[in-house]
């Protein structure tokens, strides 16, 4: 990228957004892999691709050298989106409408990508390089959690000195500095079948012990806390003339730190059952650590904000991200990580998913900055 322009950039996130990925068409995700690798290769990059596990697409990681060696930035994107095939065709087509361009995907998180990948093209055009080396990282799964892509990144993470992940700006460009980790919990209560009507004495109900224990668990929700503790999928019985045998339910939980992550394991599995005749069983889900901000990931934002600054716009603040993210792992690692350096705009997982077309320039031009600067004398790192 020879000259990095509102109209540049655009155009790149409309080549993003135009493959369609959902998370469990894999080979739908290794389409989108494959232009990746290629864009890769087109800024300097050695490429490495992982082979997709557990149904999944693949990993692609491409490294690009620095003008100093030694542990660097990882840059950290997803290419899945929650969105079917045939969303582009249909709810959800690509258009400009004024400020902004909508798409699948274009805000979470195709938009943040192509920002990354504009501002190391535009270094590569330029014969730069940024100071530190900085591998980049693209995951396939991580719209339901990177069950199969979560020990890669940790490994990945650990080899580098900081990681800056391009997931979307929110509540208007506010850098995400912490995030709330989610914990999931599978409940299963086993009853007596009995027949509702002639021998319903004889029955013990599943659905009313699972009954009790949505009761028990929903009680932790602490708002104040920003502890959230959610029922939102139950599933039992086969037939309205029939006790119900079995139940299953899915626990989702916002912890905002471990100190509740802790307070709902302990609750967990200190559960018993109501009745003394029926059966609870819990197993633990797919979860997100909790991380938060530490005297270094302050100053990779308090950096951040003064680029901002030097290039002519304000950052918008920080927050606490409620949604989870692939810093969640990197961030609990202890490792700096600096989140929502992505686009600006709205409307995730919807059919009003958008990005505001006028920041796409600023926010390129501070990751740029970021690459150029990290590591040297004064800087973070």
């Amino acid at each position: 990228m020879q000259a990095l322009t509102t109209e540049a950039i655009l155009r790149s996130i409309q080549e993003w957004v135009l493959f369609e990925s959902p998370t469990q068409d894999a080979a739908a995700v290794n389409r989108l892999a494959d232009f990746v690798q290629a864009e890769m290769r087109g800024f300097g990059a050695s490429i490495e691709r992982i082979p997709g596990q557990q149904g999944f697409g693949d990993i692609v990681l491409g490294r690009v050298a620095g003008e100093t060696p030694g542990p660097g930035l990882l840059l950290l994107g997803h290419m899945d989106t929650v969105h079917p095939m045939g969303t582009l065709a249909g709810p959800l087509p690509f258009r400009i409408e004024g400020d902004r361009a909508y798409g699948p995907g274009i805000y979470d998180m195709k938009g943040g990508n192509a920002l990354a990948f504009a501002a190391l093209a535009y270094l590569h055009a330029h014969g730069r390089k940024p100071f530190l080396p900085v591998t980049i990282m693209m995951i396939p799964d991580e719209e339901m959690g990177s069950p199969s892509s979560r020990a890669a990144i940790e490994a990945v993470a650990a080899q580098h000195r900081a990681v800056l992940v391009m997931e979307p700006s929110g509540e208007g460009g506010k850098l995400t500095i912490a995030r709330h980790g989610i914990a999931r919990w599978h409940l299963k209560t086993i009853g007596r079948p009995a027949h509702a009507g002639a021998y319903h004495a004889e029955g013990r109900s599943a659905i009313r012990e699972m009954a009790h224990q949505i009761l028990a668990l929903e009680d932790l929700t602490d708002h104040a806390r920003n502890f959230f503790v959610n029922i939102g999928i139950v599933q039992g019985g086969t037939h309205e003339n029939m006790v119900p045998a079995e139940c299953r339910a899915i626990c989702y939980a916002l912890v905002p730190t471990a100190r509740e992550e802790g307070e709902l394991r302990a609750a967990i599995l200190a559960l018993r059952p109501h009745d003394p005749d029926a059966k609870l069983e819990v197993t633990p889900g797919l979860s997100r650590p909790p991380f938060v901000k530490t005297p270094a990931i302050q100053a990779l934002y308090d950096h951040a904000c003064g680029l901002a600054r030097e290039i002519g716009f304000q950052i918008a603040g920080e927050r606490i991200a409620g949604g989870g993210s692939d810093g969640n792992f990197t961030g609990a690692l202890g490792i700096p990580t600096l989140d929502g350096l992505g686009v600006i705009g709205h409307g995730p997982h919807t059919h009003e998913e958008h990005v505001l077309i006028s920041g796409l320039l600023p926010r390129t031009r501070l990751l740029l900055r970021l690459l150029e600067t990290l590591g040297r004398p004064g800087a973070p790192l």
